[in-house]
């Protein structure tokens, strides 16, 4: 490695799955390019000749961004930072939304008096929410959550997602102190059952600030360009810096699965919360309607 490898398919399963073969069985010449992690970035049709398909493919890979020397391993908190989860296109149309529909004070959940809670609080959080009504775009971000993101969770800490919570965007704004202080994602009967929490950067570059830390761990920042996440175990102590500088746009979903699921359901009764948009929500089958 690297190098050229030929992968025999002589039952057509691999070609069948990236779309090579056609209706009548025949194939259809075609180059997909994929990136470290197999997945497919971008997939060219033969052009009229050989040489004109070898340039736009050579042209493709120069435009990709330069693949940095080695370097010594420091110490970090035990996360996922993946790329290109939701497309441009995508993290416009959800950016829109909100500024469409407005954001509402953002609260943070706490046990209070045998119930879970809702609390607000400026000096420990100050974000504003919006939760995603528009059924197109839930399964957008829903398809590419389960086709993205599970089966690299999967990969990495042998835990096999099925169940998605929340539908959130949500802003940090500088000119009102944006941030959220360290805090766990499932510390109160009412969020008990989250296992992994999502930060997904929906406009990276656009501000300053708004890095995650994870203390426990070091004094490492985390970040992703727009269109990545960052995906941890909702029992890592984290905290979201403050935004100095414009306005810090995510995408802020749970993930669990069957087994947590219960756990939700028998917790249900300690919740005592309105409709608010940081609250246990709704939750729906993360590879349900759309991701096919």
């Amino acid at each position: 490695m690297p190098g050229i490898r030929y992968v025999w398919d002589f039952d057509r399963q691999i070609s069948g799955l990236y779309g090579a073969l056609q209706v009548d069985g025949s194939y259809r010449k075609v180059t997909y390019l994929r990136d470290p992690m197999l997945r497919v970035m971008a997939v060219l049709p033969f052009a009229a000749t050989a040489q004109a398909h070898v340039t736009a493919v050579l042209a493709l890979l120069d435009r990709l961004p330069a693949i940095g020397p080695a370097y010594p391993a420091r110490s970090q908190a035990p996360v996922l930072v993946l790329l290109r989860v939701f497309e441009p296109s995508l993290c416009q149309a959800l950016m829109d939304y909100y500024r469409t529909q407005g954001g509402e004070p953002s609260g943070f959940m706490q046990d209070i008096n045998g119930k879970t809670v809702m609390v607000l609080g400026q000096d420990h959080k100050s974000r504003r929410d919006c939760t995603l009504e528009n059924e197109a775009l839930r399964q957008a971000c829903r398809r590419r959550i389960y086709e993205r993101v599970v089966p690299e969770i999967l990969k990495a800490f042998q835990f096999r997602v099925t169940r998605m919570e929340r539908y959130l965007v949500g802003c940090c704004d500088a000119s009102e102190g944006g941030h959220f202080r360290a805090h766990r994602d499932n510390t109160t009967k009412g969020t008990a059952h989250r296992r992994f929490a999502i930060s997904l950067f929906l406009n990276s570059g656009e501000y300053d600030g708004g890095f995650l830390r994870f203390p426990e761990f070091g004094p490492g920042l985390y970040t992703a360009p727009p269109g990545g996440a960052v995906v941890f175990s909702c029992g890592l102590l984290h905290e979201a810096m403050p935004v100095t500088r414009g306005q810090r746009y995510m995408f802020l979903p749970f993930l669990y699965a069957e087994q947590a699921r219960r756990i939700r359901e028998e917790n249900q009764a300690y919740l005592d919360v309105g409709p608010d948009p940081a609250t246990p929500a709704a939750e729906e089958e993360v590879g349900a309607a759309g991701a096919g």
